[in-house]
């Protein structure tokens, strides 16, 4: 067995740490899987371990994948597009009134990387470390239209100013890479326990949201002391890095040839805050990765077939800056309707954000070995959207409101030991309209749809 971390595989790993790049995704902004084989059978099978890889989804697997190096990359393009409808208010009476717009993102296409190496060590011990990116919340909304009246009843009356909110070009751009460090040990001939230290990187930038500024902490704080201050740390400063840290378990339990489960829990992650955005998020600039559970069941029905069902569960309720309501900041004493709590406001300790719902996802994935060479697998999932019709305006800087995901994919293994996979997915078109926060006379309405195609390349030791 090689026990070392040959120069090969380190080469390579720094290589996927340097290239990580946009990542988008899924559920929310959590990937529908990991791994090229996890990800064609729509991300269940975290009880039916293949790769190196496949330690994210389950850190228990290490004791079963054997020495393993695995690396590969996905091209993936989400298609979004924002529209909203006439207004009757169209910037009067304090309404901040989008458009009527009708506009398609122009960030369509992203690179998403991973890399993984499993060591099987003495006494049923085994290692990992696997490299991946994620993300999900980018978007690059050009041109289009806001009206308000920034003189609220003065004389000049409602103006029209370029920008989804008025303040030219709007978007986000979320990217997040990780780095799982992983121990697993084989307690007997069925279970296998995992723990692996999560450490992750992430960088974000917003654009065009600095109309937002009088209802940030920073901006009401000074008003209510006489002397307005406009924040620096709300929109268009570049990307800005936040590092931190979690922890993640697992268990994978095989009692008999034909059954086996898979469980994974995953820490919050708690991250640095984005200094540079601290008058956006809640709580100065904090933007905590949320918790996640994975459970799962695989049933051998015959030689050839398996059939992996699987349930996720994402906490972003445990995340503020990600699941506080935008009406919070109606409370914010700026807001102009009597509302005396500044923490609500915009980088509060209780500031309105996006709104996100918890988000609980079904997957059922099919895996059938066709001769010696050939591995075909085909999968399905199912979680309703993290979005409520109630959090419209906000969530034009990121809709993730996919739904179903329709995977495929292939295993193709000429030379004992060494193997190509491919997975594609689909994401089936999602429409949510609601009401505009800012103007209840308006609504608006998220379009999206996604494709996948992952490639990946593997070799044993």
């Amino acid at each position: 067995m090689n026990k070392v971390f040959n120069h090969r595989s380190g080469l390579a790993l720094v290589i996927g740490l340097c290239l990580a790049g946009n990542a988008f995704a899924t559920n929310g902004y959590f990937t529908h899987g990991t791994g090229t084989k996890n990800k064609s059978m729509a991300g269940a099978g975290i009880a039916l371990p293949e790769d190196a890889i496949d330690v994210v989804n389950n850190p228990a697997v290490a004791t079963e994948v054997g020495d393993q190096f695995i690396f590969g990359a996905s091209l993936f393009s989400p298609i979004r597009k924002y529209s909203t409808s006439e207004s009757l208010a169209n910037g009067n009476g304090g309404a901040i009134t989008i458009g009527p717009n009708n506009i398609d993102s122009s960030s369509n296409y992203f690179v998403i990387p991973h890399i993984a190496k499993t060591w099987q060590l003495e006494n049923g011990n085994a290692l990992a470390v696997a490299f991946y990116g994620r993300g999900g919340m980018n978007t690059d909304w050009e041109g289009g239209t806001a009206t308000f009246d920034p003189d609220g009843p003065g004389p000049a009356g409602p103006m029209t100013f370029p920008g989804t909110y008025g303040a030219g070009d709007a978007g986000v751009d979320l990217n997040q890479a990780f780095l799982d460090l992983t121990w697993a040990r084989k307690l007997n001939d069925q279970f296998s326990l995992g723990v692996a230290g999560v450490l992750v990187a992430q960088w974000f930038k917003a654009d065009g949201v600095m109309s937002f500024a009088p209802l940030t902490e920073t901006y009401a704080t000074g008003a209510m002391q006489g002397a307005p201050v406009f924040p620096e740390n709300l929109s268009n400063n570049g990307h800005d890095w936040a590092y931190g840290y979690g922890l993640k378990v697992g268990l994978h339990w095989k009692p008999t040839d034909r059954i086996s489960f898979g469980l994974m829990y995953q820490s919050k992650i708690w991250m640095s805050e984005f200094d540079k955005y601290a008058d956006l998020f809640a709580e100065r600039g904090d933007m905590d990765i949320p918790p996640d559970l994975k459970l799962g069941v695989t049933f051998k029905t015959s030689e050839t077939v398996d059939l992996s069902f699987d349930i996720e569960h994402i906490w972003y309720s445990d995340v503020d800056s990600v699941n506080n309501p935008i009406a919070l900041l109606f409370n914010c004493p700026t807001a102009g309707f009597g509302g005396m709590e500044l923490s609500n406001c915009l980088g509060g300790s209780n500031g309105g954000g996006f709104g996100w719902e918890d988000m609980t996802v079904y997957k059922a994935g099919l895996r059938y070995k066709a001769g010696e060479d050939w591995i075909w697998r085909l999968g399905y999932s199912y979680g309703e959207q993290p979005i409520p019709t109630s959090e419209m305006s906000f969530n034009i800087l990121a809709p993730g409101v996919m739904e179903q995901h329709i995977t495929a994919g292939f295993t193709l293994e000429r030379t004992k030991g060494r193997q190509f996979n491919m997975a594609f997915m689909f994401a089936p078109n999602k429409k949510l309209t609601g009401q505009q926060n800012f103007d209840p006379t308006q609504t608006v309405t998220f379009e999206m749809y996604q494709w996948e195609i992952e490639a990946s390349y593997s070799w044993r030791f």
